[in-house]
């Protein structure tokens, strides 16, 4: 076996110590952490929001619309901020910015659990969502993406696992509305926000070089047929944006996108209109999370091994036959199987779709790419919850705006089949 150097304590040892957990690589640690802040993020601006919906809806009488609107102006914000977010990322580094999001996430839902007008809702929704877009999801995995390029895809999957971690967790927050009620929930998640932030941020490094280690937990002498086996091009953001490959990824993201960001607004209240329990509805969202974590791991495991862009079509294509089956369903049956197809689609794409820009464009720029490609996901994600909101008012229905994500999704997973991996101009 061959043995390499350990360039911060100056001994040797093999490749295989490097995973023993006494030498646990400091990346996988990183992983930890961020699956940890994800889970806090997904389970307060993701996952829960439509418990959060429902339960505004009953305490204040707010339309679905009104409602909606504070989550498409949540959009609009991020898609001016967007690209700005990630040059910061790549610029301050993920310490800096995880510590500055998070507690103006945790000072935003201690405002939330103040408000008693629209107004009021949404700033402090505004301020909320503003946190988790500077020290959220793209800082995060931004800092994925530094540590790892041989096993990428598994550790992106491992990262984002917290994103259905928080799913896993929104029964708990539903239990917490309906004995704290409301404005009890969200100061009780303001304060632990700012808690915890301050020892997550502590541990945090941006990038491997930083701790004088490499990518992977591999050495600077490894040979060199392994160095050229994993060797990537690292893209500045306007060679990114001159490629092909940027804009199909952006406009599959748009497509498939729209319907998760709804379905996590509209799928409770849809649930609920068919006769659930709003505890009843949170054990649907509990199904298809359980569904989607082995899904993930799976896809994030193979996907370092088999071609990522068919894996994505194949779980896009399992994603929108799940959004079309709850655009009809009426039975609780009906949900179920949704769930179980949602979360194998929803789980495999999901690490997958950021995954791929990091093995096309490197690490040099990743957060800069991702922020320039969220401002037209941004934009496309403005509409649609105020456009799932508007056609229940009008109809009392979601099967409409249900079926155009549905179609759009499949629209994704048809693009992805014409991707290729760019190469960098040397001009």
């Amino acid at each position: 076996m061959n043995q390499i150097p350990d360039p911060g304590k100056g001994r040797t040892r093999t490749l295989r110590s490097l995973f023993p957990a006494e030498n646990l690589f400091y990346g996988w640690w990183l992983v930890g952490v961020a699956a940890f802040l994800l889970t806090l993020m997904s389970l307060t601006v993701f996952q829960g929001l439509g418990t959060i919906l429902v339960a505004l809806e009953r305490q204040f009488g707010w339309s679905r619309t009104a409602l909606s609107g504070a989550f498409s102006l949540a959009r609009v914000e991020g898609a001016i901020l967007g690209p700005i977010e990630g040059f910061l990322v790549d610029r301050v580094g993920t310490q800096k910015m995880v510590l500055i999001g998070y507690i103006l996430m945790g000072l935003g839902f201690l405002w939330l659990g103040q408000v008693k007008t629209l107004w009021a809702f949404y700033a402090s929704f505004m301020t909320i969502t503003l946190g988790s877009g500077l020290g959220g999801w793209l800082a995060i995995i931004a800092m994925v993406n530094n540590w790892f390029t041989r096993q990428r895809s598994f550790a992106m999957a491992s990262a984002m696992s917290g994103i259905h971690f928080g799913g896993l967790l929104v029964p708990l927050l539903a239990l917490g509305i309906e004995t704290f009620e409301f404005h009890g929930a969200a100061t009780i998640i303001g304060v632990f926000l700012l808690i915890v932030v301050g020892p997550a941020a502590k541990v945090i490094r941006n990038r491997p070089e930083d701790m004088g280690l490499q990518p992977d937990g591999d050495s600077e002498i490894l040979s060199e047929s392994v160095l050229t086996e994993v060797e990537e091009p690292d893209f500045t953001a306007g060679q990114a944006l001159r490629t092909p490959a940027f804009w199909i990824l952006t406009i599959m993201q748009v497509a498939s996108s729209v319907a998760i960001v709804t379905l996590a607004l509209h799928l409770v209240p849809k649930l609920t209109d068919m006769g659930m329990t709003l505890t009843g509805a949170g054990t649907v969202v509990l199904t298809y999370t359980i569904v989607a974590l082995p899904s993930q791991f799976l896809s994030g495991y193979f996907a370092d091994r088999l071609p990522k862009t068919l894996m994505i079509a194949i779980f896009l294509a399992i994603q929108g036959v799940a959004i079309t089956i709850i655009a009809f369903a009426d039975s609780v049956l009906l949900a179920y199987i949704f769930a179980l197809l949602y979360g194998i689609g929803f789980g495999g794409r999901n690490p997958l779709t950021t995954a791929i820009r990091g093995e096309y464009f490197g690490r040099k720029a990743f957060a800069t790419i991702m922020g320039i490609s969220q401002f037209p996901m941004n934009i496309g994600m403005i509409g649609a919850p105020l456009f799932a909101g508007y056609m229940f008012d009008t109809t009392n229905s979601y099967t409409v705006p249900f079926s155009v994500f549905a179609i759009l999704t499949f629209f994704g997973a048809f693009l992805m089949l014409f991707v290729k991996k760019p190469q960098k101009s040397t001009k």
